[in-house]
């Protein structure tokens, strides 16, 4: 096994060095990924630690964002989070998080100041939910340090409530997501915390690892991680620390990433799953009556196909074959594969990352945010991967690899297969940093999926999405009742020409990022949709027949249709 990835890491160099001439296997996509970032406004240089990255503090953020409406126009705004350095900075000239306002023309202003959102911690990740049900988006933001929890007023402002919340976890945290685990219509949150790093004694991390040879930075492995933690919404501005009670205890302390939620076995209830850089990840089964069991192994989610630990960054659920059943895509380290574990629909996954053609192109990457999102609207999820490395020093030696890499995208066959298509698909996947998170959404309203990927030490990458709107597709926001307000967890099934897709709302993935929580699907040629079939968090099924394409459609649990908004942009 060794060898034949070894055979596949060379392969992939190889096909590395053609597609950066332009030059992939598969046909050419329509769709062309643009940047735009500079005449969209977004000016936010994002800072973690030194450029030498001697601490591993240093080289693991430096880049989250989240899609939100924060003022219920219509148009998502953006919220990204921001780093610091181990020495601090002046008073008044810390970092900060920035939030921005989509103006509704393809550009952004920045409204951190009057929004009084602006943290200035060594932020790393964040979500944003209606966590009151209240109406109004609410953000959570991770940090190296405690977190922060901001209510949204209603007003353009917001207000930090951590300390009355109960929700400012001290550690070292990472990703976080949302999830209604006992059916009360409140969301609750998990969080995932990384290392034990006291910056106070930075001379118990100045020992080294060796990595090809040469010295790099210490950890994960050989430092104490730091355990996750699960907090329950009582419903009245206020949650409970609830980890072992819901028997989520971190029991390997493993280096957390990424959290999902999702309901992987169809049985009605939100599983957990956490990609743990260097230990096995976790999939913690939803028991149905207020407890998870943790069933990585048995399920085959906690290890490659050939049982070894992987470096977990990001990672996704998604039916990537519209069979029915939530798939999982994790990222991992270079000289090593990411990983699509198919579910088998009867407990069980299979690893067939190489057997789907995810294999080999991944090899040479360091992979972090990531998502299954149809970019060309033909109705079968394709992958996203922004990638980076970790240590400056690669770029002193002929390791085939570079610390500034290329991000990557997989065109869903539609036969089980993908094929990267990285070099075809524009001049913004040619862009070369050193990326890390990634949100997804359609912040323009024209009916594709856009990309905004957030570099370390540099600005934020935003990709039009050129070209995806060329097939129909057809978008749904919920709003629950009974259930959570976003109606997070809801599951939406559509049915038109013949095929079945299947979709959840979710709220935290990728890499440590959030994404436009309106539930996108592509239609290819087909300009209605034959059915719609909603199963909300609190049981209920609801049916549509007939709706029209390219809209966009406000469902309310128990009361159907409450408008259908129009936008441009379709061929």
């Amino acid at each position: 096994m060794i060898q034949g990835k070894r055979w596949f890491w060379l392969c992939a160099v190889i096909l590395t060095a053609c597609g950066k001439g332009g030059i992939n296997s598969g046909d050419s996509p329509a769709v062309q990924f643009v940047d735009v970032t500079q005449q969209a406004g977004i000016t936010i240089k994002t800072i973690s630690g030194s450029e030498e990255k001697m601490y591993i503090v240093e080289a693991k953020g430096g880049g989250a964002a989240v899609f939100l409406d924060y003022d219920n126009d219509g148009w998502m705004d953006i919220y990204i989070v921001n780093g610091s350095k181990l020495e601090g900075f002046p008073p008044g000239r810390e970092p900060r998080n920035v939030l921005y306002r989509n103006n509704g023309d393809g550009t952004f202003t920045d409204v951190t100041e009057e929004a009084g959102v602006g943290d200035t911690r060594w932020g790393m990740g964040c979500t944003a939910v209606d966590y009151d049900n209240d109406g109004d988006t609410d953000i959570y933001v991770a940090n190296f340090g405690p977190n922060v929890l901001y209510r949204n007023n209603g007003d353009g402002t917001f207000t930090d409530v951590t300390e009355e919340a109960g929700v400012g976890d001290p550690k070292w945290s990472t990703g976080t997501a949302w999830g209604d685990y006992d059916g009360d219509g409140d969301l609750d949150l998990y969080v995932a915390n990384y290392v034990d790093f006291d910056v106070d004694h930075l001379e118990k991390y100045r020992s080294r690892n060796i990595w090809h040879g040469i010295e790099v930075m210490a950890g994960p492995r050989g430092l104490e991680g730091a355990e996750d933690v699960f907090y329950r919404n009582n419903g009245d501005g206020t949650f409970t620390e609830v980890t072992a009670e819901a028997g989520l205890v971190d029991r390997l302390k493993g280096y957390g990433f990424t959290v999902l939620f999702a309901d992987y076995d169809n049985d009605g209830d939100l599983d957990i799953y956490v990609a743990n850089d260097s230990v096995p990840n976790y999939l913690y089964r939803n028991n149905g009556d207020g407890t998870f069991t943790e069933v990585g192994l048995e399920t085959g989610v906690a290890y490659s196909e050939d049982g070894r630990e992987q470096a977990g960054m990001g990672a996704v659920f998604g039916d990537y074959d519209n069979d029915g059943w939530l798939d999982i895509f994790v990222t991992n380290f270079s000289d090593d594969n990411n990983t699509l574990y198919r579910n088998e629909g009867d407990g069980f996954f299979t690893d067939v990352t190489f057997q789907t053609g995810l294999g080999g192109p991944s090899l040479p990457f360091v992979s972090w945010g990531t998502e299954f999102l149809d970019y060309d609207n033909d109705g079968w999820k394709d992958i996203f991967v922004a990638t980076g490395h970790v240590y400056p020093q690669v770029d002193l030696y002929d390791f085939g690899t570079t610390y500034k890499e290329r991000n990557l995208l997989f065109h869903n066959n539609g036969d089980g297969a993908f094929t990267e298509v990285t070099g075809q698909a524009g001049p913004g996947m040619q862009v070369e940093k050193v990326s890390r998170g990634a949100a997804f959404g359609d912040y323009d309203n024209d009916g594709d999926i856009d990309v905004l990927v957030l570099n370390m030490g540099d600005m934020p990458t935003l990709l039009r999405n050129e070209g995806g709107n060329r097939n129909h597709w057809i978008k749904f926001r919920t709003v629950g009742t009974r259930s959570n307000r976003d109606g997070i967890g809801a599951r939406i099934w559509v049915t038109a020409g013949g095929l079945t897709q299947m979709r959840e709302v979710y709220m935290g993935s990728s890499f440590l990022c959030g994404n436009d929580i309106r539930v996108h699907f592509g239609l290819g040629r087909n300009t209605k949709v034959d059915l719609v079939r909603v199963r909300w968090p609190s049981g209920l099924v609801e049916e549509f027949r007939g709706l029209k394409a390219n809209k966009l459609y406000i469902l309310k649990e128990g009361e159907g249709v409450q408008r259908a908004v129009e936008f441009g942009g379709t061929a």
